[in-house]
């Protein structure tokens, strides 16, 4: 019945090489797809429903976004495919008022006036780990990049950078994420018949295993942290167990355990996927780097975090990055409610739309030579929310988005600002695949040749360049 229903601007590829495509190589299809139908086609496509409309033309993007609820609405359902990595009380999967309700106790956590609580957190542990590493060693930036958000995450949840609980988690989330870590394994995810637990050797049976071990970790720090309620502390977990909504009512257990997964998988993967391309593109190109270590000299020694975060060409490096390289490729589903026309294209009730992130971004009217990695675009104009939107937008806005710029900034700075940096190779990097998002590869790698000296002038000195 649903393929009876009039779509716009249908792709002649054949339905399986499209669904193999979209999994394999989502960047290749889209890319390919656009070429045809600039602004709208029909991807056949799994993961999300099998027939979908993606849009990337940013005034049909924003009346979608703030149209008439009766016209399109937020389907939670359609995001099951995260079911088995969130469960079914996370905010990516509720709707209606469920989901408006939980977002809302969930907000002051990653409100403004938090991170700077965060702030030394985050500095610290990227340098940290950045100590560990052999200098004049390659090391592969995703894996560094990973380590650190992953850190930064358990610390920020859960108040705690040591124990066996940090220990545990930390290995087992580590092993969790790359269960789907390359576009074959994330197959796991598109094809719910692949999902079998064939005991403990299989892919899918580790996941399970490490899962569950993960739950009763979950479950007995909510425990802990319920007995011992502090007023003064102010990890993620805390703030949310101590919120309540109009009734007066807090959260589940069973929901502090999705919505902490949802923060420490969503949150540690799309960061670290972003710091890593962040620092991709610094040293791929030394006229940015030479310009962000110019900007940060002009805070001296030991600058305000904050100030940090308010640097106008880092902010731009930063937007940039999320800019041709968006860790998420499409926004939050919309189902049509009732006939609309968009684009010149009559639309029918139950068509599931699908805002496309990455194809937004690399659009030559909004992004001249979108390819190329110019941060300057961001100070010479401000992009809308419906032009630029990394984070997505509407109601299913990305929660952490604050905390997610702010420690992107703060590590970039860092490890910048403390130590001499090279890439291995200058070859261009394409992202691929992981789970559901896209990230660098793990063949990027970097070489630690020193640290950076700060001298009594109160500006870093680089150390000299080795070639």
């Amino acid at each position: 019945m649903k393929n009876q229903i009039p779509l716009p601007n249908r792709l002649k590829t054949p339905l399986l090489l499209q669904r193999l495509q979209w999994v394999v190589d989502p960047v290749g299809y889209m890319e390919n797809a656009v070429r045809q139908h600039p602004d709208i086609f029909t991807a056949e496509v799994v993961g999300f429903g099998d027939t979908l409309v993606f849009i990337n033309h940013p005034q049909a993007i924003q009346e979608i976004l703030t149209n008439d609820r009766k016209k399109y609405t937020t389907p939670g359902e359609e995001n099951k495919i995260l079911l088995p990595l969130v469960g079914e009380r996370s905010v990516l999967i509720l709707e209606g008022q469920k989901h408006r309700q939980q977002r809302q106790l969930m907000m002051p956590p990653f409100h403004g006036d938090r991170m700077r609580a965060y702030a030394q957190t985050i500095r610290n542990l990227a340098e940290k780990v950045c100590d560990r590493i052999p200098q004049n060693t390659p090391f592969s930036i995703r894996h560094a990049m990973q380590d650190i958000s992953l850190q930064v995450m358990l610390k920020t949840v859960f108040g705690v950078s040591e124990g066996e609980h940090y220990q545990q988690l930390k290995y087992l989330l580590g092993q969790l994420t790359d269960v789907f870590q390359s576009p074959l394994t994330s197959s796991l995810l598109f094809f719910p018949f692949l999902q079998k637990d064939l005991g403990s050797w299989s892919l899918w049976g580790k996941f399970l295993r490490w899962r569950e071990q993960i739950d009763a970790i979950l479950y007995a720090e909510i425990a802990e942290c319920r007995t011992k309620a502090d007023p003064n502390r102010v990890d993620i977990l805390s703030l949310l167990i101590s919120a309540r909504d109009e009734r007066g009512q807090s959260m589940t257990d069973r929901e502090l355990r999705d919505e902490l997964m949802t923060l420490l998988l969503a949150g540690n993967e799309t960061t670290a996927s972003a710091m890593a391309w962040g620092l991709y593109w610094v040293h791929h190109l030394p006229e940015v780097r030479e310009k962000l270590l110019h900007e940060l000299r002009s805070l001296g020694d030991s600058p305000d975090p904050m100030s940090i975060a308010k640097l106008p060409y880092l902010t731009a490096v930063c937007h940039e990055t999320l800019r041709i390289h968006p860790v998420v490729m499409l926004t939050f589903a919309r189902k049509v409610q009732e006939p609309v026309e968009l684009l010149g294209h009559e639309l029918y009730p139950n068509t599931l739309l699908f805002n496309c992130i990455y194809l937004l971004h690399q659009r030559e009217d909004l992004y001249p030579q979108p390819k190329e990695f110019k941060p300057e675009r961001f100070l010479e104009r401000q992009f809308s929310r419906y032009e630029f939107m990394p984070f997505g937008s509407g109601a299913r806005r990305c929660i952490g988005e604050a905390l997610a710029l702010f420690e992107f900034k703060l590590v970039l700075a860092t490890l910048l600002s403390r130590y001499q940096l090279e890439l291995t190779s200058h070859q261009l990097e394409k992202p691929q695949r992981r789970g559901v998002t896209l990230a660098s590869g793990d063949k990027v790698k970097m070489i630690i040749r020193g640290k950076r000296q700060l001298e009594n002038s109160s500006q870093v000195v680089a150390m000299s360049v080795r070639s």
